[in-house]
């Protein structure tokens, strides 16, 4: 995960937002026990603890703003609907006893366009860069892709090619095969807004 941010012990404050709340300022939480998720809530204050650290990780959301300006449709945005997201067969490398597979969001590209989204993206690793695949979700053990695991089921157009990027929701499905005894995380697609803007993360070529 292209990590942004590490709290220490017990903070709910963060350098990518200096005046927020990282227990009230997220738009939906979930809240986790030994990877069974028992709560939704909109304010984790009552779940809060000393010994909780936070890891701010960037977000696909983030490079859409720029593929947009490069004229890359996207089709959830336009469809009103959350964007699609995918637990895929890759294991994620293990660290210590956590471990899981990787999460993929999809975004469905017109053929042509697909070397513009890989290139955008690309320039903004910090928040997921470059797709991982693009063209059959097979390849990925993605079975079918009106019924995602997480977010809506997005329609694409005629000449669209699925493309996927890694997601933010990879350490839920972490949490999920690993079982800690306890954490909170970010509803899918409920992300937390920073302060620092979009061309912070652009890397020049």
């Amino acid at each position: 995960m292209p990590l942004l941010d590490v709290t220490d012990a017990g903070t709910w404050t963060t350098s990518l937002a200096p005046d927020a709340d990282l227990r009230t300022d997220v738009p939906s939480y979930r809240v986790w026990e030994h990877g069974r998720l028992v709560d939704e809530p909109a304010d984790v204050r009552a779940y809060w603890r000393s010994d909780l650290v936070s890891f701010l990780i960037g977000c696909s959301f983030t490079f859409e703003g720029a593929l947009a300006g490069a004229g890359v449709p996207l089709r959830h945005v336009a469809q009103g609907r959350n964007v699609s997201m995918y637990v895929t067969d890759r294991a994620c490398r293990p660290a210590g006893r956590l471990h899981g597979p990787m999460v993929v969001s999809m975004r469905p590209v017109p053929a042509e366009l697909v070397p513009v989204a890989r290139r955008i993206s690309g320039l903004l690793p910090a928040v997921h860069g470059a797709p991982v695949h693009a063209g059959d979700p097979a390849a990925l053990g993605i079975r079918d892709l009106d019924r995602p695991d997480f977010g809506d089921a997005v329609e694409a157009e005629p000449g669209d090619v699925p493309v996927f990027w890694a997601c933010g929701v990879t350490p839920q499905a972490a949490v999920m095969a690993s079982r800690p005894p306890f954490a909170i995380t970010h509803a899918p697609g409920r992300m937390f807004v920073t302060d620092v803007r979009d061309e912070r993360y652009r890397i020049s070529v």
